[in-house]
């Protein structure tokens, strides 16, 4: 994933509050949250909040996402100025942990969690001109099942690891 990340952006920011976050990818930019809530949209507030200039909006994916695509990734990145986010569906709906965001949509996420609604998906019903990405321009670059295959298991973990090694040997 870091490196599909790698081919479509200058700078990789990483959300951690883990204390060694910062030995896990040397040349990330590793920021904490400053907001006391937990859940993924103070992460993305803590990833929109501390864009360096002049990035007008980031790509947003999650940490136990490793088979996103650079041609996903390039197509999230398209997304027209007028849009706050760039949604893809995945095979269970709205993916929005791998996702574009514009820094114009940090108001609604601080009134959102000044609210105590710590939604995602809440937040980008909320939105204005979301730009949703459809399953079949998601699958022009790659099976969405394994675009947005996620590691939340020992056993996602073992899956995952044979995946990667099954690509190895195919390539």
């Amino acid at each position: 994933m870091a490196n599909a990340l790698r081919a479509v952006t200058p700078q990789l920011m990483l959300v951690s509050n883990a204390p060694d976050s910062s030995s896990w990818l040397g040349d990330a930019l590793v920021v904490r949250d400053k907001r006391t809530e937990r859940g993924s949209l103070v992460g993305l507030h803590t990833a929109l909040s501390n864009l360096p200039a002049p990035a007008e909006g980031a790509i947003v994916v999650a940490w136990d996402m490793p088979f996103v695509t650079v041609e996903l990734l390039r197509l999230l990145a398209s997304t027209p100025a007028e849009s706050f986010a760039s949604i893809p569906d995945g095979p269970r709906g709205a993916e929005p942990m791998c996702a574009y965001y514009s820094r114009r949509c940090l108001p609604a996420i601080d009134a959102a969690l000044d609210a105590g609604d710590l939604r995602l998906t809440a937040f980008i019903e909320r939105l204005p001109n979301v730009r949703h990405v459809g399953a079949a321009k998601v699958a022009s670059c790659g099976d969405p099942t394994r675009l947005f295959f996620n590691v939340n298991t020992p056993s996602d973990l073992a899956l995952a690891d044979s995946m990667a090694a099954a690509d190895v040997r195919t390539a």
